[in-house]
């Protein structure tokens, strides 16, 4: 690699030579896109570098979910390719979804020619205004030199400090224009380790703690600090709760293990939270699904919180103990703190109240749902990798499955309909020897359906799962408890998603039964081949825990 950087630090080449050039110092290996004449020069780079793969996708939208779910299980950057304003403008719901969910990504958009900027040319948009809110850095590149500083600045800004993603828009008469360009080498990211004031204090605060919490999210994650998670809260006997969306961030079957902070969360993992008189926030911005509408830290409650980027602490609570570092610097130096005190008695009630509140029903009662995430549970290897899209079917998923092995779930944090296939595929095509499953809704899904093809042209051999009931479920929910029996723009249509699979070169299968979905489900694990398994549900079980009656009911009270 030193070589390499050394023969590359300055030589001539066309701007989209130069991007290329910089994605191969960063190792990338795969990139996503919809084409567009606006930057065929990139497009003609990339043929020409056999490293990199490009996978091109039937809706930008769901190119851009490709990278940032393939970010998630790589810790590396996504990177998706879209044309001029009405490709960014489809791919901007994966920019988002990675802005809130803290993914790596750099997205390289093409844009109308110099000449035409301002005269409302054809598709033009300014690129880096339009994503300015949702992206850590959104520029245009108007000197073919600059490409390579500019290229990976982009880089260096997408992994560090709080990673995101970083928009690159690139004028069409720019790319193929020739230059000396001078390359720096590939991005470090930088750990920073907290103070040893900062420990000591926190040696205090947890010194005189009766019943600490720890809640643990995505930062742990990108840090790559499971590992010290698990050492930290075995040393200290505390109790770690995963943050929305991060299950797979602790193993679920461990004595410490206190919940899953989310939509949904059982009375009795809250309860531990309200319990708690110290809690220690590591790698989380403590969202408002994570702390329940920004309501269940309570000002008496002391909190430490722990995150690498400065602007994330205090902008909701404000923190007894604030520490900018990057979670595995921080719980490896938790973790050498001389402390005595152990919580045992204390995290065997947080765990307890976890089981309890996440016991699958009894089987004389447990629908068609429960009964598929037991299936699973004793079907599928322990490192299959889950992704899910938004919708009350997540719900089960979520309340009963165990997660047990760390780089198992992908879901998107910002609530993204359309996420779980396209995720699925970028999953996949970074974790090529386990398999993954996607899960979904008939709504979502069929918002990114079209992937299927992508899935079945590339041989990539995801599972999805579909639960079908013929509406928007989750927004149904929500009207019945508002506007109960006015129902309206919720119900949907029948759609064959089997017959569309086949359709597409897919295998699918439709499911009424358990027997029926556990045969489905074990010839897919057998056949590595793109499958949908169509779950033919009922309207009337709305979510985990109600069913539209008892939704009217409630309103009436």
């Amino acid at each position: 690699m030193h070589k390499q950087i050394r023969e590359q630090q300055q030589s001539t080449m066309t701007a989209a030579q130069a991007i290329v050039a910089c994605m191969k110092l960063e190792g990338i290996a795969k990139v996503f896109c919809v084409p567009g004449e606006s930057y065929l020069p990139v497009l003609d780079a990339l043929y020409d570098e056999s490293s990199i793969d490009v996978i091109s996708a039937r809706h930008e939208g769901a190119a851009a979910f490709m990278a940032e779910g393939y970010a998630k299980c790589t810790l590396k950057p996504g990177i998706v390719l879209a044309t001029r304003g009405v490709g960014a403008a489809n791919l901007s719901i994966g920019v988002h979804t990675a802005y809130q969910d803290s993914t790596p990504m750099v997205i390289f958009l093409g844009q109308v020619h110099r000449r035409f900027r301002g005269r409302e040319g054809f598709q033009e948009v300014d690129l880096d205004q339009f994503f300015q809110p949702i992206t850590k850095w959104a520029v245009e590149v108007n000197d073919p030199e600059r490409m390579p500083e500019i290229v990976q600045r982009a880089f260096r800004i997408a992994q560090t400090g709080r990673p995101g993603p970083v928009v690159v828009s690139l004028p069409e008469d720019v790319l193929p224009k020739e230059a000396s360009m001078v390359f720096g080498p590939p991005i470090r990211r930088s750990k920073p380790a907290p103070s040893n004031s900062e420990m000591k204090d926190l040696e205090l605060l947890l010194s005189t703690a009766r019943t600490p919490l720890l809640i643990a999210g995505g930062g742990v994650k990108l840090s790559g600090a499971e590992e010290q998670l698990v050492q930290t809260a075995e040393k200290l006997s505390i109790p770690v709760m995963a943050a929305f969306r991060r299950h797979d961030v602790f193993p679920n079957q461990h004595p410490l293990y206190a919940g899953h902070l989310g939509l949904g969360t059982a009375k009795e993992i809250l309860e531990t939270v309200q319990e708690a008189d110290l809690i220690l926030a590591v790698g989380t911005r403590l969202s408002e699904v994570t702390t329940q509408d920004y309501q269940l830290i309570q000002p008496e409650q002391k909190l430490v919180h722990i995150d690498i980027d400065d602007r994330t602490l205090g902008k909701v609570f404000h923190p007894h103990l604030g520490i900018v570092a990057d979670a595995q610097e921080a719980l490896s130096a938790l973790n050498a703190l001389p402390i005595d005190v152990q919580w045992h008695n204390w995290s065997e009630r947080a765990n307890e109240a976890y089981v309890s509140g996440s016991n699958m029903p009894a089987s004389d009662s447990s629908t068609i749902q429960d009964q598929i995430i037991t299936s699973i549970m004793e079907r599928v290897p322990e490192d299959t990798i889950f992704t899910n899209d938004a919708g009350n079917f997540a719900g089960w998923l979520h309340a009963y499955y165990r997660f047990t092995k760390k780089h198992t779930y992908v879901g998107p944090t910002s609530g993204a309909m359309g996420y779980g296939l396209p995720a699925a595929i970028g999953a996949k095509l970074a974790n090529q020897e386990k398999k993954v499953i996607a899960m979904a809704g008939d709504g979502g899904f069929m918002m990114t359906v079209q992937e299927l093809e992508t899935a079945v042209r590339y041989d990539i051999p995801i599972i999805a799962l579909v639960f079908n009931n013929r509406m928007y479920g989750t927004i149904r929910m929500h009207q019945e408890m508002h506007y109960p029996e006015k129902v309206i723009a919720t119900d949907l249509g029948d759609v064959s998603f089997v017959d569309m699979a086949k359709s597409l070169g897919a295998d699918g299968t439709y499911v009424l039964t358990i027997d029926d979905f556990n045969e489905a489900l074990d010839q897919a694990l057998t056949n590595n081949r793109p499958t949908v398994i169509e779950i033919i549900i009922g309207k009337e079980q709305i979510s985990v825990t109600s069913t539209i009656e008892q939704l009217r009911e409630r309103a009436q009270q």
